[in-house]
Order: C-alpha cells, then sequence, then structure tokens
C-alpha cells in the first residue's frame, strides 16, 4: 500500500424510477411531425422525460444540471420548449435533438409560469419572486423586468391585438400590462384570495378566472376606441400611466377614467370541486375549457359562440355549457387539453402518485363522457421506495415501496418483473437470486418467485412491523426484528406442495427467537456470524452471541434510536489471534457504523463489501461517504431533491442505488479517478459558500426586500452592541452640534467673541479630539459594519451622510466612508430620495465623491507606475530577479520529502 490511501470517486450515473415529478406541469409536444396528442413532456426531477403515451415508452430525455424542473411550456410551432428550474433560471431545449443553446437566468427562486407570444419570439416568465421578465430569445437577452406584484405569479397570459400582458398572483390580483410603455395601468381587485389560475376566451374578449373558492369568474374585455386616444401626445400618456393609482377593493377598477381598456364582470360559473382550482387550460382555438381542483373532480366546459348561445336562450335553456365530471381522478396535480380536428378533446393528466393518465372526450355528444386511452405506470411506483437490495451477480436491482416490488435490469433500467406486495419495509435476494423475499409493515415475510412472477408464500412473523432482516453468512437462513419486541431465526426450506407441483418450492422455518425489552429497529450479522447486533427502540445496541444468544455488551451514547447499523468485514482488523482483540475491535467497527446515525437524521447506512468505507443517506438529501479509519469524510454525492430513504451497493461495490421521497431512483457508478480530500473539502467549502450567496444568507443584501429581512434575524450580540454604539456617537455629534450652534448665536447677540463651550468628557478622554474623528476612528472599525448599519434606524442616516460629506472634503479614510456610503443609499434608497432636505447633502456628496475618488486613482496610478520603474532599474543593475517566485522551490522541496518517507517506508 502506497504512502496515501486511495479513494475512487462515484458519479450519477442515471435517473429512472420516476414518471413526472410533483412540483412541474405536464404539456403535450409534437416530435418531428408525429401525431398531435401522442407525446407529453413531464418533468423528472432536473430532467425532462417525453413519453409516448400510446407505447408507454420513454422517447426523449432532456438532461438538466442540478436543479429540479419547475415549468414547462412547448413553444407555438412545437419545435423548442421552455424549461423553467427550482434556482429561477430558464432553458430552452429543442426537440429535435433534446439539446438546449439559450438559457435566461433573472429570477431569484423558482419559476412557477412561462409563456410564449404567438409568433414564439418573446418568452414571459413568472416566478416565487413576484417579478415578470420578458425575454427577447432571438437576441437571447431580457427585455425588462415588471415589478408590481406582492406574491408568486400564478399565470401570465399575452394579448396579442394590443401588445398587452395580463398576469395573476397568490396576492389576488389581477394586472394588466402595456408592453409598450413596460407599466401597469390596471389593477383588477375583485378577488378575495389567491388568483391561481386564468385564461381568454372569444377572441380575447372574456377573461375566466379561478380562485381558491368554487366560483369561476368571467370579465368582459372592451377596448377603448381608438378615436379617443388619437392626438394625445405620447408624454401625456406616459404621465398618465405613471400616476398613483388609488385601488378600491370592494368594487371592480373603480377609477375616474378608463386607460386602454375596462374589465368589468359578466358573470360566474359555479363549478362541482369546493376547493381551489389548481389547473385552468383551454385548447390552442379556445373552443374547450378544462378546470380541476384538489379533488377528483375534473371538469369540462364547452364554450359556445354568441349564436350558439341565442339558440340555446330561444329555447329557454337554463345553462348553456357541457360539463363531464371524471371521477377516480385521485391525487391529480396537473394536465393539459388538446383538441383534434374531429372534434375530440384529449387530456393528459399528472398524478401525484407518480402516474400519467390520458383520457379522451367527444366535445360534440350531448353527453359527453370521459375514456381513459392511456396509464403509464409501468416506470415507477407509486408511493416512496422504502427498501433496495443488489442480486449477487450485479445485475438485477430490487425496490419495493407501499404497493409493488419491482426488479430492473441495472444496465438497461427497464423492469424485468413488477408484482403486488404488502407495504415493505425490508428485502433481500436469496441466494441463487431466484427468490427475493420482503419484511412488510403488518409483521409477514413474502417470498416471490423471479420466473413467474408469482408470491410462494406469505408467513406471519411478527405482531406488528417487520423493521430488519439479513441474510446469514452461511447464506443457509435469515434472522429478523420487528416491533414485537422479538428477534427471530428462519432457515430455508425446499418443500413441496399442491401449488408448486412436481417442483419444490422455497419457504423458510422457524427455529429459535430472542425475546428483548424494546421494539427492535435493525439487526446485522457479524461476517463470521458469531455475534449478533440489535438496535433497540431505547436508543442503544446490543450484541449477543450467535450461538446460544447471551449478551455480550451494549452499545450506548446516542440521544434517538438508531435506525440503521452495519459491520464491515473483518479481515482488515488488526489481533486476529485475540479473542478479546477481535471483540474490541468489533465493537468499535460496530460504533463506526452506526455512530453517524444519531446527527442529521440519518436513514440508511451500509459498509462498502470487503473494506472500511461506508456510504450514509440522510434527510438532507445527500449521500455520503466515510473512512472507517480514519473517521473522514470523502465525498458527497448529491442529487436527490428530497429526503433519501434507503441505498443499496452492489457486491463487487462499483454501483450504488437509492431511492428517495422525490420518488426517483439514482445509479451511481464507481469511477477510475482517485479522489484527493484536500483538494473536495476546498471544492465543499467554496460550493457552500456559492450556495450561501444564491440563498442570500450572506450578511448583507442591500437594497433588496429578503436582503433586509434575512440579517434582522441574524442579529448577535457583537452587531446589536456596533449599533448602539453608532447611535450613541451620533447623540454626541447632535449635542455637540446644538452647543456650536448656541456659542455662535450668543457671539453674534453680544457682538464679541465669548469662550468656546465646554468639551464632553468622552472627547477630552479621547485626547480633545472633535466628534466625527471620534466617529471615524471608533465606530467605523467593526469587523460586521454592514450589518451594524443594517440595523441603524432611518432617523440617523441623515446625520451619518452630513458627517461622510465632511470626511470625504478632508480625504478622511474615503475608501471606507464611500463603501458605507453606498451601503446605506441602497438600502435606504426610497425615504433618501423622497427627503427634500437631503437633496443638497446628496449633491455635494456626489460631487466631493468623484472628485476625490479620481484623486486616489491617479496617486495610485503614479506610485505603481514608480515602483514599477524602480523594479526595472534594479533588475537591469544587480542582473537578478526583484521579486522572485518561490512555488517551485516549494513544490521541489516537497517532491524530495515525498521521495525519502516513500523509501523509509519502503525499507520498514
Amino acid at each position: 500500500m502506497g504512502l496515501t490511501k486511495q479513494y475512487l470517486r462515484y458519479v450519477s450515473s442515471a435517473v429512472f424510477g420516476v414518471i413526472g415529478n410533483q412540483k412541474a406541469n405536464i404539456a403535450f409536444v409534437t416530435l418531428r411531425g408525429g401525431e398531435k396528442g401522442r407525446y407529453v413532456a413531464v418533468g423528472a426531477c432536473e430532467h425532462v422525460f417525453i413519453w409516448d403515451v400510446r407505447k408507454a415508452e420513454k422517447v426523449l430525455i432532456l438532461e438538466g444540471k442540478k436543479h429540479e424542473v419547475t415549468y414547462l411550456c412547448p413553444s407555438p410551432d412545437g419545435v423548442h420548449i421552455a424549461v423553467g428550474y427550482e434556482d429561477g433560471g430558464v432553458r430552452i431545449f429543442s426537440l429535435l435533438n433534446g439539446e438546449s443553446n439559450i438559457s435566461f437566468s433573472g429570477h431569484k427562486s423558482a419559476v412557477s409560469v412561462i409563456k410564449y407570444d404567438a409568433l414564439g419570439a418573446r418568452l414571459v416568465t413568472g416566478s416565487r419572486d413576484t417579478d415578470v421578465i420578458v425575454w427577447d430569445i432571438i437576441n437571447e437577452c431580457g427585455l425588462y423586468r415588471l415589478k408590481g406584484h406582492k406574491d408568486a405569479i400564478t399565470q401570465i397570459l399575452f394579448l396579442e391585438s394590443k401588445n398587452l400582458l395580463i398576469t395573476s398572483s397568490k396576492d389576488s390580483f389581477v394586472k394588466w400590462w402595456d408592453l409598450d410603455t413596460q407599466h401597469c395601468f390596471k389593477t383588477m381587485v375583485g378577488h378575495r384570495t389567491e388568483v391561481w389560475g386564468m385564461v381568454l376566451l372569444n377572441q380575447e374578449s372574456r377573461l375566466i378566472t379561478g380562485s381558491a373558492d368554487s366560483e369561476l369568474r368571467a370579465w368582459d374585455i372592451q377596448y377603448i376606441e381608438e378615436g379617443k386616444e388619437v392626438g394625445e401626445p405620447q408624454e401625456k400618456k406616459v404621465r398618465t400611466l405613471l400616476e398613483n393609482e388609488e385601488e378600491d377593493e370592494e368594487g371592480l377598477d373603480e377609477e375616474p377614467e378608463e386607460r386602454i381598456l375596462s374589465c368589468k364582470k359578466a358573470g360566474s360559473v359555479l363549478r362541482e370541486a369546493r376547493d381551489r382550482v389548481v389547473s385552468l387550460v383551454t385548447d390552442a382555438k379556445a373552443k374547450v375549457l378544462a378546470c380541476h381542483g384538489l379533488d377528483a373532480t375534473f371538469e369540462v366546459f364547452t364554450v359556445l359562440s354568441e349564436e350558439e348561445v341565442q339558440k340555446k336562450m330561444d329555447k329557454k335553456l337554463k345553462k348553456a355549457k357541457k360539463k363531464t365530471k371524471c371521477v377516480n381522478l385521485c391525487f391529480e396535480i396537473s394536465m393539459d387539453c388538446l383538441l383534434v380536428p374531429n372534434g375530440e378533446m384529449k387530456v393528459a393528466l399528472l398524478l401525484q402518485n407518480n402516474t400519467v393518465e390520458t383520457y379522451t372526450l367527444k366535445t360534440s355528444e350531448k353527453n359527453p363522457t370521459g375514456t381513459k386511452t392511456s396509464r403509464l405506470t409501468l416506470s415507477g411506483h407509486r408511493t416512496d421506495v422504502r427498501t433496495l437490495a443488489f442480486s449477487s451477480d450485479n445485475i438485477a436491482i430490487l425496490s419495493a415501496s407501499g404497493e409493488t416490488v419491482k426488479v430492473w435490469n441495472r444496465s438497461t433500467l427497464q423492469v424485468i418483473r413488477t408484482m403486488g406486495c404488502e407495504y415493505a419495509l425490508c428485502s433481500l435476494f436469496v441466494p441463487g437470486d431466484r427468490q427475493i423475499i420482503l419484511g412488510t409493515k403488518s409483521g409477514k415475510i413474502q417470498i416471490f418467485d423471479l420466473a413467474s412472477g408469482s408470491l410462494l408464500e406469505t408467513t406471519d412473523a411478527h405482531v406488528g412491523a417487520l423493521w430488519s432482516m439479513c441474510l446469514a453468512p452461511d447464506q443457509r437462513g435469515i434472522v429478523t426484528g420487528g416491533a414485537d419486541k422479538t428477534v427471530k431465526f428462519w432457515d430455508f426450506e425446499l418443500i413441496k406442495d399442491q401449488d408448486s407441483g412436481k417442483n419444490k418450492r422455497l419457504t423458510v422455518k422457524h427455529t429459535r427467537t430472542l425475546q428483548l425489552d424494546e421494539d427492535v429497529l435493525c439487526v446485522r450479522y457479524s461476517p463470521d456470524q458469531r455475534l449478533l447486533a440489535v438496535s433497540l427502540l431505547d436508543c442503544t445496541v446490543k450484541i449477543f452471541y450467535t450461538d446460544t444468544l447471551k449478551f455480550f455488551l451494549s452499545l450506548y451514547g446516542h440521544k434517538l434510536p438508531v435506525l440503521c447499523l452495519d459491520i464491515s468485514h473483518v479481515s482488515a482488523l488488526t489481533h486476529p489471534a485475540s479473542h478479546s482483540g477481535v471483540w474490541r475491535n468489533y465493537a468499535q467497527m460496530l460504533f463506526v457504523g452506526f455512530c453517524a446515525c444519531s446527527a442529521g437524521h440519518v436513514m440508511f447506512l451500509q459498509f462498502v463489501p470487503k473494506t472500511h468505507l461506508f456510504f450514509t443517506a440522510g434527510k438532507d438529501r445527500k449521500i455520503k461517504q466515510w473512512d472507517a479509519d480514519k473517521f473522514e469524510h470523502i465525498q458527497t454525492l448529491e442529487g436527490h431533491h428530497r429526503e433519501v430513504w434507503c441505498l443499496a451497493i452492489s457486491p463487487n461495490g462499483d454501483h450504488i442505488v437509492s431511492s428517495s421521497h422525490d420518488k426517483s431512483l439514482r445509479l451511481w457508478e464507481r469511477t477510475r479517478e482517485p479522489i484527493i480530500l484536500e483538494e473536495e473539502k476546498e471544492m465543499e467549502r467554496e460550493a457552500e459558500f456559492e450556495e450561501s450567496l444564491a440563498k442570500g444568507d450572506e450578511p448583507v443584501v442591500p437594497g433588496e426586500a429578503k436582503g433586509e429581512a434575512e440579517p434582522a434575524g441574524k442579529k448577535t450580540i457583537e452587531t446589536v452592541k456596533a449599533a448602539e454604539q453608532i447611535m450613541e456617537a451620533i447623540e454626541l455629534y447632535r449635542e455637540e452640534s446644538e452647543k456650536l450652534e448656541e456659542h455662535r448665536a450668543a457671539c453674534k447677540a453680544v457682538g464679541k467673541e465669548l469662550p468656546p463651550p465646554k468639551m464632553n468628557p468622552i472627547l477630552v478622554a479621547f485626547g480633545n479630539i472633535s466628534v466625527s474623528i471620534l466617529i471615524l476612528s471608533s465606530v467605523f472599525l467593526f469587523s460586521e459594519l454592514e450589518v451594524s448599519l443594517l440595523v441603524l434606524p432611518f432617523p440617523y442616516v441623515p446625520d451619518l451622510l452630513k458627517l461622510f460629506n465632511g470626511y470625504v472634503q478632508q480625504g478622511l479614510e474615503v475608501e471606507l466612508v464611500c463603501r458605507c456610503l453606498f451601503f446605506l443609499l441602497r438600502v435606504h434608497f426610497g425615504q433618501i430620495s423622497s427627503n427634500q432636505m437631503l437633496l443638497s447633502v446628496i449633491d455635494e456628496l456626489r460631487t466631493n465623491t468623484i472628485s476625490k475618488v479620481r484623486e486616489i486613482r491617479d496617486v495610485l496610478g503614479f506610485n505603481s507606475a514608480g515602483l514599477q520603474f524602480l523594479q526595472r532599474e534594479i533588475e537591469s543593475k544587480e542582473d537578478v530577479m526583484f521579486f522572485a517566485d518561490a512555488t517551485d522551490r516549494f513544490e521541489e522541496k516537497k517532491r524530495k520529502r515525498r521521495k525519502r518517507e516513500r523509501a523509509v517506508l519502503t525499507v520498514t
């Protein structure tokens, strides 16, 4: 073995088991001029999957980078699809080759809605950060940002004929924007709750909105005659749009003058559902309106023309709508609809249980009913996968959830077998890989045959949940632990019965029982089968002799129950001849195996076979590798977007499979790339720092509402004391200023110079300095100065600005003063700009700051040029380099030292 231990890097190989992501919507797409309504796009963690609903197979994968997909929007020509992500980024993919050449980044949080204009040249995105951004796709740049909403954006609509934009938000408002002036000219306040969806009907003359109640509201849009606008100068129009609008929440846009258009409530339609609207969509020609909420009701409305409405009214029909309710659509979260030329409507539904369903509906029928045409379920589980296992040949992967157990081919990631089961908690392959065994939440052992895909036997093993199962090292049986406070031992047997016919089938025979005082959470054999480790609900791990079931020792120290443990391979342990040494080392390795479980909600742990390296998975969405010999963290595998429930390592250690609450299974592969721990730690620190900056965890984010709120929650004793010290110094400055003003007034009154007023004792203690110098020397030297300034109340800011002006004029700490000045301007821009008394101060600061900064820049440039000149002169005279780079010599010494150490190690 060399001087340093070599670790190999694991990388993400594939994502499978997920059909559709719960965070993103579903959308019909067209591939290479194919049949409309055949392909659907869904978000799958950070990727986008294109499914062929007819063949129930995946035809295209649009690979993302890191963040989860939150919204999908196909382009009008059907060639591209825009994808929004959790971090606020937007990427445009080509549906022809799956590549992305255009990306936008402008939002601070997840993208909640995306819309193309009719030509596909502009893209509008809304986010949870309350902003709306208009992008130019052709030039690949942003056009403008629209601010005004107070909560997440829920829907965006284009009014193509007038170049207008409509946005809805969770703040209960619907805003109308003039894209020519980039300004909001109208705000609808007729909703009392969040507006979750809206659509345009009747050639953009009617708006339908859905909120948190059971009512769909209809609004008539009437454009103001252009003749009224003719002759008005553009300046007057812009000035009018910039006026502050007073909104009355009791009425709808009760403004003295309508601008551009008027939007009046025309009526409402009551839905069958009583909860909020989740999706409100129409087909491309707005002939059909589809709506659904949080329950299992799916409603479809046919939009009638004025002639059809008149016919209905003539026939004295009370309802001018056709409606279909599709029951048994439980857990529905997203939908999209498409109207084909023959009058048939196709609906695609993305359900919360990792399922995609498609329906067809004949809208021309008098009483239309929905018909289910396809259902995508084979490629994933309906509930979270709670147990995983590898076959002995490293080829097959077992995954079991609350309703099914699936066996996957590791190479192709295709499902080999799907079998119904009870809620599975643990699993394993029987030696020979022909059968699998599951332990269920009801305490049963279920044995399945992989060749026939049938359930061979169900055995009542425990009263309560069967939490853990372990294969004996001699491969002759298993041991199980359950909530009934028992550990049971089982042997494999081959028996004949009526169901098996001439062939024998596998069964398990109960042989021994170990009774304990607490619920059993996990059981593990030692590799030589001499010891059995059992974790209990009382936060201890007890070790027993396997042959006699006598108690050996107890490992304690955890504050919470140990959910998982593992024992490493014993061949690498020292002192094999001494029994006490072996047991002591066993205890050490057992402790290493589960010590990490008490920190950070570790859900699963497993050693890499025949090594002292182990992996942990937890609720922090990460998988981490550790060295049990050195107690050192090796690497972190990131990719899951929810809690990681379990993992399994292949017998050869080359592959890892993990399951998560995001419904995905991820395959990790061991590469030949070595890991240098120092570089890995440095990269992790940089990644944590960048992540903290992206989340706004830095001490100050000036000028942002979020940045002003976060540091306020991070006040420390030091920052509060610093702010109080600044306020005390400013109060002293005000007192001294008042004294000077009174002294000047008294001198003017008597007509002669009077003795100066008595100096404050604090200033005398600092050497008879002025207040301004005291503030500069003792206050503005804190390590968290900007956080202290952020805590400082605004009434003290005008005095600081006046002091800053004096400092800049005198040339005192110009760089520090400019830093504080610019920070205060960004944070309190609105209050400073609206204060007429500060205009003269700001104007003087602008003039003085520019001139002083230019002087300092000129001095620095002159000094730099002089030093460079002196360097060249000395080098030419002395014929040596003035500044020597010591890096090469340091690396050479380091190589020689390593060579000597390697030689010594070889000799020993």
